[in-house]
């Protein structure tokens, strides 16, 4: 049945107490062909790239006296009424205390030392089809996926504590990859750019963390073992970064990363989800389903264009470096403002998706859906996600993935498969 989602704001003191608190398989039947409902969103667009920004930008509905702010790791977490074992984060403020728990996850990490040092962002293709099986996204702790042109998406995958040998296909950067490696104060590991995107992202403060394919002559990029086109056999080998990133001389230093909320308790809602499907395109479609045996969201990917009466159809997605299948504890859709800064750049489909202040969301886990907020007042801050009415939401231990779609996007309800759509401005 059709849905609409909520376009109420969050409760501005709700959240702020909590900032000020906190700082934070088989192939699938085709689904009913249903009709979208129009998604009521209230995001603040803007007109130009992402910058730094020097201060917060404040909501005139707030109270000008009060301004959201963040601290760089929460001490401890007190977790609110009926969540009774939070994943503990621990802070990290130097090099003699090691973190036993990862902050992008909220679990253990088999060896302390890979969060001794900057993660890495990494592009991985979506497409052509024949990239498929990527490699290395099981390894991933966080992966988005983001329309970038003419139907299709690409993954930047955040690796931090997993170095995996093989990583890729590695492809091109986007506006979009700056809000990741800032967000996670990541090396940005992409194969050129648009020359546009380009000269943006060497021209700004990232350009020292910006590992392109000849880096310096100690690249970790090497040719994949495939029969196939140059351009989409690059991977990565990040076994090798950090002898690299020495030789270099780069900033390779551990950094203060903002975690986020995690615990095994579920949340409640009375709103299920067994598949979560996104249709970007009928080139470029997938959707998530839910297991309850190991409490993961599986992957699946479209197996053919719908294109000359062709029905949807999927296949499992799996990780050709370990053989396994793609999975997520979290599955997260953004409802995100896709801009134009130029006709030029809509005629080329080249977006800005302004992933700064706030907007809409839904948070699926352990087969629930969350109507939510997300919020990002500060460049160097990762997403908050809360309830409509402000309180954080805490994620299952694990990978998150996250959908990114425009403020246009609609999504549908049928039983407990959710459809969204992708809609371009």
């Amino acid at each position: 049945m059709p849905m609409n989602f909520c376009s109420r704001r969050f409760t501005p003191l709700g959240l702020l107490s909590w900032i000020l608190t906190f700082s934070l398989i088989s192939s699938c039947a085709s689904s009913p062909n249903l009709t979208p409902a129009a998604v009521s969103l209230s995001v603040i667009a803007t007109l130009t790239p992402f910058q730094p920004q020097p201060g917060l930008t404040i909501d005139p509905n707030l109270n000008p006296q009060i301004g959201p702010t963040f601290t760089p790791y929460p001490t401890r977490y007190i977790p609110p009424q009926g969540i009774s074992t939070p994943v503990a984060v621990l802070p990290q403020t130097d090099g003699s205390l090691l973190n036993i728990n990862n902050p992008l996850t909220g679990l253990p990490v088999s060896d302390a030392a890979f969060l001794q040092r900057r993660p890495l962002a990494i592009k991985i293709a979506n497409a052509p089809d024949y990239v498929r099986p990527q490699s290395g996204l099981t390894l991933a702790d966080v992966i988005y996926e983001y329309y970038i042109e003419w139907g299709d998406t690409r993954f930047i995958a955040v690796f931090y504590s997993n170095n995996p040998a093989m990583v890729g296909p590695v492809r091109s950067g986007r506006y979009f990859d700056e809000h990741v490696t800032r967000m996670y104060h990541a090396f940005l590991v992409f194969k050129s750019a648009d020359p546009r995107e380009l000269s943006y992202l060497q021209g700004s403060d990232l350009k020292d963390f910006l590992v392109i394919v000849g880096f310096g002559g100690c690249s970790p990029y090497f040719t994949g073992p495939y029969h196939r086109d140059s351009y989409n056999n690059q991977f990565f080998n990040s076994t090798k970064w950090a002898d690299c990133a020495e030789k270099k001389g780069v900033d390779n230093s551990p950094q203060a990363l903002s975690g986020g909320f995690f615990a095994e308790d579920v949340p409640e809602s009375t709103q299920k989800a067994s598949r979560i499907f996104s249709y970007y395109s009928e080139y470029n479609y997938n959707f998530w389903e839910y297991d309850p045996a190991t409490h993961q969201y599986f992957r699946y990917q479209e197996s053919q264009d719908m294109v000359n009466g062709k029905a949807e159809a999927y296949a499992l997605l799996s990780d050709a470096q370990t053989g396994l299948p793609v999975t997520a504890a979290n599955v997260v859709t953004l409802f995100v403002p896709h801009i134009y800064a130029n006709t030029f750049n809509a005629h080329d489909q080249v977006f800005n998706i302004d992933l700064i202040d706030f907007g809409n969301a839904y948070v699926f886990r352990d087969g629930s859906a969350i109507p939510a907020m997300w919020q990002r007042v500060h460049e160097d801050q990762p997403l908050l996600l809360t309830t409509l009415e402000g309180e954080p939401i805490y994620l299952r231990p694990g990978r998150t993935a996250f959908q990114v779609l425009g403020v246009n996007s609609t999504h549908t309800q049928s039983g407990e498969d959710w459809r969204f759509v992708f809609q371009t401005p």
